[in-house]
């Protein structure tokens, strides 16, 4: 009896022990962390704790490696000359033994600027050094986790499975029968938030000071410009990898803001009934009844009369709308944010309007401690066109009877919020391109003359058609809700016979030629090789009929997606096989050499040759190989 009662201690001894290893494992998956935090992040009133311990685990850092790797910008040195290239096992653990004893400290970042969209102003680009990337890409998974299920449902910015169309979209459906445009602007907004604020908003929910600690060093990390170290007082670097969710995080506040607004402002349950419109539906039906009492009774000019009189007053009925324009007794607001792009729905007065805007710029000047720009905030009436990302947005006020699909008679376009595309965006386009040149006529009429791009023309066939279908179709796809979508066909025109010209100054002809070479049954047609044979691509011709959904996302929910995790992690998995795929030696501390694109290499050499065999931008290698190719 005392052997059983053993031999069943041991055992049970042995299933916890077993137990205790499942989950201890299963708590070192960073899929499994990320999904536990999106679960707690349900109940609002919770506060997170040991977080930074997170930042041990090298598992972060191959996922978020993998996150990263191939992004454009994933290989451009920072102030400090280093990128992701060289990643390895080792340098993993020197990132997690400096930040274990508090010694971590970022990099400033290397400052550049861009030029800012139909502006000549640049804006400032913050790039991290490699390390920093990889650390920035792992918090930012630990704060997405924590705030985007939480997130307003009216914010679509840098935010998983939205973009500006799902914007767009929602205000499509939400904006409907508004009277104002409230056009919001926020002056240098990523550059002018209050650190206080932002840690003051995440220590609501977050309850571990290392954690914190690592944001304010992320903050106050600086910048390099013209060889000269910047202290930031103010702001989030535009292009680091922890900057979108904290700008998310910070205008969440103003979300939050607008909910509770709205509230206040709604009135009413529905619109007033337009007295005169009730008068005369009243007194039709009350002459259609009777009308069929007595129409046997009556002779064949009586009936003809009824109907005459019938037809005039349904004429009047169909001049008037059922409401009221303008009811002081129901008010409505709608809100949609891209970023610090955001736009306002007033159904009301625009004296309503300017308390609004005067209410938002105080909120976020007492509140945020952001300047909302009082030139570009414009107060618009929706009968005129507001001006929203990229698009040109109006509220219809087409009073045109149509029979639906059931039968019924309505006016389906009044209040119905229409989406255009703006002459200056396809148009400004061409020119950034260099692909037009606009001519003025003698009656002051401008005429497109397409031009030859010369950047293009020491280029193959299949990469000048390639590019120009890139060109087209990107513009297409981003105006493909517009309900005027067929405009961009205007666009893929002038490109076409840009295109024509391009191939004949390659080829040192003419037009004509070049249609006669390349044309096959009416579409300019390439031919290329491949490993699979001879092929042939067209210049775009799917059409550019309006699309009535936004772009489709896979597995839509408001929680963070978690499938791109889920993905064999094969960038790790061969950096444990420990072999060299260069030398072949086996190495227990492998580095991953990387280059920005493939078709940039040149030359001969031995991992070069591998690279383009393998058709892959990331090379396993030992040391000695990896400095043999920096070499």
């Amino acid at each position: 009896m005392q052997v059983i009662l053993l031999t069943w201690r041991r055992g049970a001894a042995y299933y916890f022990i077993l137990k205790e290893r499942t989950v201890r494992e299963a708590l070192r998956n960073p899929i499994e962390v990320l999904k536990s935090l999106t679960e707690k992040s349900k109940d609002e009133t919770y506060r997170f704790k040991r977080l930074y311990r997170n930042l041990y685990n090298p598992e972060f850092y191959w996922l978020a490696y993998k996150n990263i790797y191939a992004n454009n910008g994933s290989m451009t040195a920072g102030a400090d000359g280093t990128t992701i290239d060289g990643m390895g096992s080792e340098r993993i653990e020197k990132i997690i033994s400096s930040l274990r004893d508090r010694s971590y400290q970022p990099k400033p970042a290397r400052r550049e600027y861009i030029a800012k969209k139909n502006s000549n102003k640049k804006r400032p680009l913050g790039i991290q050094s490699g390390d920093d990337k990889l650390v920035q890409e792992v918090v930012k998974m630990i704060l997405e986790s924590i705030y985007e299920p939480n997130f307003s449902d009216k914010s679509h910015g840098f935010r998983p499975n939205r973009s500006c169309q799902t914007a767009l979209k929602q205000i499509q459906k939400t904006f409907t029968g508004i009277n104002w445009f409230v056009e919001g602007d926020i002056h240098a907004c990523f550059d002018s938030f209050d650190h206080h604020v932002i840690i003051n908003t995440l220590q609501r929910r977050i309850d571990d000071e290392a954690f914190i600690q690592l944001i304010w060093k992320f903050l106050k990390a600086g910048y390099m410009e013209q060889w000269a170290y910047n202290r930031t007082y103010s702001g989030v670097p535009q292009g680091s990898g922890v900057s979108p969710i904290l700008a998310n995080i910070y205008l969440n506040e103003l979300d939050k803001f607008m909910e509770e607004y709205a509230e206040g402002f709604h009135k009413g349950r529905e619109k007033k009934m337009n007295p005169k419109y009730k008068s005369i539906t009243n007194r039709l039906s009350e002459y259609r009844c009777e009308g069929k009492a007595v129409w046997q009774e009556l002779s064949r000019e009586e009936r003809k009369e009824r109907s005459k009189v019938l037809k005039e007053k349904l004429k009047i009925q169909k001049s008037m709308t059922p409401t009221v324009p303008i009811d002081t007794n129901y008010k409505r607001i709608q809100y949609t944010r891209y970023a610090d792009d955001f736009l306002v729905g007033v159904i009301g007065s625009k004296e309503d309007a300017e308390t609004i805007k005067s209410d938002i710029k105080k909120f976020l000047e007492e509140t945020l401690k952001l300047e909302m720009s009082d030139e570009k905030t414009k107060i618009t009436h929706t009968g005129d066109r507001a001006r929203f990302l990229g698009y040109d947005v109006t509220v219809s006020r087409d009073q045109t009877l149509k029979k639906t699909v059931n039968g019924k008679v309505q006016r389906t376009q009044s209040g119905v919020v229409k989406l255009y595309v703006p002459r200056e965006k396809w148009v400004n386009k061409l020119i950034e391109y260099k692909a037009i040149k606009i001519k003025i006529n003698e009656n002051g009429k401008e005429r497109f003359a397409a031009l030859h791009r010369g950047k293009l023309v020491n280029q193959s066939d299949i990469e000048i058609l390639a590019r120009y279908n890139a060109e087209v179709r990107g513009l297409y796809n981003y105006y493909s809700i517009a309900n005027d979508a067929f405009k961009i066909g205007r666009f893929a025109n002038v490109m076409k016979y840009s295109m024509y010209k391009t191939f004949a100054c390659k080829y040192k002809t003419n037009v004509h030629e070049i249609k006669r070479r390349y044309c096959r049954d009416g579409l300019f047609t390439v031919a290329y090789e491949t490993r699979q044979g001879r092929k042939t691509t067209t210049f775009y011709r799917d059409g550019f009929k309006r699309k009535e959904y936004a772009t489709k996302f896979d597995n839509v929910s408001e929680l963070p997606q978690y499938s791109k995790y889920a993905k064999t992690n094969t960038l790790k998995q061969r950096v444990e096989r420990h072999t060299c795929e260069l030398c072949q030696k086996d190495c227990r501390n492998l580095e991953i050499h990387q280059v920005k694109k493939l078709k940039d290499l040149k030359g001969d050499a031995e991992w070069i040759l591998l690279m383009r065999k393998k058709r892959r931008k990331t090379l396993v290698v030992c040391p000695e190989c990896h400095s043999l190719i920096h070499s």
